[in-house]
């Protein structure tokens, strides 16, 4: 019997393969990926306020040190700190005997101008004696009114007693005040501005200030003054605002953020969530879903945040769609499935 043999080319065993020949398995074919379920917003026009926020902290309005002319024993203390207290109010006294000493006086040279006054009027003084002896009271009269005033110690003005150095007997050495007293109804703040902002600052503009020690409560101030000069080493100029503190909530030395609003610009505005962070640059992107329900990745140049939104500068227009939710499974010309 004679044997044949088949000789099959390469051509005709791929045929075989793809026509299923043989007992091997049946070839796949990939399925499409399916659509990305993603939330989506759409870009729209908003005014956006053009807003910087500075960190400062509360300084009093004024601070007055309450000091004796000259040195002298403490006869009593009328105040505490923390005390409130009015313009006018006695805080102290020092020792008498030198007021006491100057009053006898101002009563002698007195009772002596009121009989000089009439012995001139009589013509039995000479105008030039008259005066001197006007002279002389008038002296005593100062001298008298500037030791009391050295003496009883008075609050210059309405504010809170911050600090007490000496105690009743004390010998006042001028070393440090015996009162300090801070006025705080109003506050200041004095605020570092950065110098690219100079130009768009100006008196009476509203500042909101938060208070880390006063969560959930907003103060409104105003801008009393502008700082004429920059710093050169940190490129900010000061600005000095004024807080009412009608109810004294604010007290020096708080830390405080302050929100100042220069302007106000109509631009493109997107919930935060839709940009995304590329990775080893910097830039943000969001995909912007097209009439077929693919994404394209978009760069996109944020502006201002504020609340849960982002200002876009650049990079969108009025009326795109984009996601905000479901990023993560997208990559450029993914196909997306709006919810």
């Amino acid at each position: 019997m004679k044997r044949i043999s088949l000789l099959l080319t390469p051509a005709v065993l791929l045929l075989l393969v793809s026509c299923g020949g043989g007992k091997g398995p049946a070839a796949t074919v990939a399925a499409p990926d399916a659509p990305v379920k993603v939330e989506t917003a759409l870009a729209a026009f908003q005014d956006v306020p053009q807003q910087e926020v500075y960190s400062s902290t509360v300084q009093a309005y004024a601070v007055n040190n309450v000091v004796p002319q000259s040195g002298n024993r403490i006869a009593s203390i009328r105040a505490e700190v923390g005390d409130f207290v009015r313009a006018g109010q006695v805080l102290a006294e020092m020792d008498r005997v030198n007021l006491n000493q100057t009053r006898l006086r101002l009563v002698n040279d007195s009772t002596e101008l009121s009989r000089l006054r009439e012995l001139y009027r009589q013509g039995g003084l000479s105008k030039s004696d008259y005066e001197a002896a006007e002279l002389g009271y008038n002296v005593s009269k100062a001298s008298y009114e500037n030791l009391l005033e050295n003496t009883v110690l008075r609050s210059p003005l309405n504010g809170v007693v911050t600090a007490r150095n000496y105690d009743k007997g004390d010998m006042y050495a001028m070393t440090q005040p015996i009162f300090v007293v801070q006025q705080i109804t109003p506050v200041k703040l004095i605020i570092g501005v950065s110098e690219k902002e100079y130009t768009r600052v100006h008196k009476g503009d509203e500042v909101r200030i938060e208070a880390d020690a006063l969560p959930g409560r907003t103060f409104t101030g105003k801008v009393n003054r502008i700082y004429p000069t920059v710093d050169p080493a940190s490129h900010t100029f000061s600005v000095e605002v004024v807080v009412p503190n009608n109810d004294r909530a604010l007290r020096p030395g708080m830390y405080v953020r302050n929100t100042i609003t220069f302007s106000t610009n109509r631009s493109i505005v997107v919930p935060d969530a839709a940009l995304v962070r590329q990775q080893g640059s910097g830039q943000r992107f969001v995909y912007v879903v097209g009439p077929d329900n693919t994404v394209s990745l978009r760069i996109v140049e944020p502006g201002v945040h504020f609340g849960t939104d982002f200002e876009i500068l650049s990079g969108l227009q009025e009326g795109e769609r984009i996601v905000v939710k479901g990023q993560s499974s997208l990559k450029n010309g993914s196909t997306v499935e709006i919810l």
